[in-house]
């Protein structure tokens, strides 16, 4: 481990200055020091699990615009410009993104997306496939909408309050059982987001644990885990969407067979 986590003094203040003062220094030089290119900065954290609380707590997990507000603040202050609708997500995993910067004091990386990058690869129908499995049907089609995707098993599934959720993309509740069982009710959602031209999934809560609900895994072979239910990851061409420990999505933009 790095030296910050031998440091018996360790606190969430120390941590979160430590993170934002990386990330400041990382914005200054993207860019050309202007960053106004700058859509996304996605922070990837690994921490042994009894450290785990303390660094939720520092970029603020429960309450995530908070930390996205004080990265603001340091690039307000500093003169680095951000379109007004960046995105921040910060994700708890072990596999670092290829291209990302390391922190020297800290197991952590950071990696910044930009205006240049997201316009490559900017359309707007997708599809989801289903790789394991049960549900109404093997292939999805997402088009733009402000209306969320949701993913659960079930297309109808009874609220308290006497609402009733609807699940688009609906895992039968029979057959395919053993996989099927770790798919809850509300497990999670897709969003449209305008902005990037892009295609977001959510972990919701109810059902699993938030924390065993949402696995990513790239084509390039890295892993995440969705830990905080308010931060999205963006889908990419191949992303593999793993919805407790068995069902399988694909996330691709080419509704045919590979």
């Amino acid at each position: 481990m790095f030296k910050l986590f031998k440091d018996p003094g360790i606190d969430v203040k120390k941590i979160r200055h430590t993170l934002l003062q990386f990330i400041k220094e990382k914005l200054q030089k993207a860019e050309g020091g202007e960053g106004a290119d700058i859509n996304g900065i996605h922070l990837y954290i690994n921490c042994d699990s009894p450290e785990r609380y303390l660094y939720e707590s520092a970029v603020h997990a429960s309450s995530p615009e908070k930390f996205r507000d004080e990265i603001q603040k340091i690039a307000d202050d500093y003169a680095i410009l951000l379109r007004s609708s960046w995105q921040c997500e910060v994700a708890f995993t072990d596999i670092f993104p290829e291209h990302s910067y390391l922190a020297p004091e800290i197991n952590t990386a950071l990696f910044i997306s930009t205006g240049k990058a997201s316009t490559a690869v900017k359309r707007s129908r997708a599809f989801i496939r289903i790789l394991s499995g049960a549900a109404e049907k093997e292939l999805y089609v997402l088009n733009p909408s402000k209306e969320k995707i949701n993913i659960g098993r079930e297309a109808q599934v009874q609220l308290s309050g006497g609402f009733v959720r609807k699940n688009v993309i609906a895992f039968t509740a029979a057959g395919a059982m053993d996989i099927n069982r770790s798919v809850s009710r509300q497990h999670a959602h897709i969003e449209w987001e305008p902005s990037s031209g892009s295609f977001l999934i959510f972990a919701d809560e109810g059902g699993i644990p938030p924390y065993n609900k949402l696995k990513i895994r790239t084509v390039e072979g890295t892993s995440l885990k969705m830990q905080a239910i308010e931060v999205g990851h963006r889908l990419q061409e191949g992303d593999q969407v793993i919805l407790g420990d068995k069902a399988v999505l694909e996330f691709t933009y080419s509704g045919l067979d590979n």
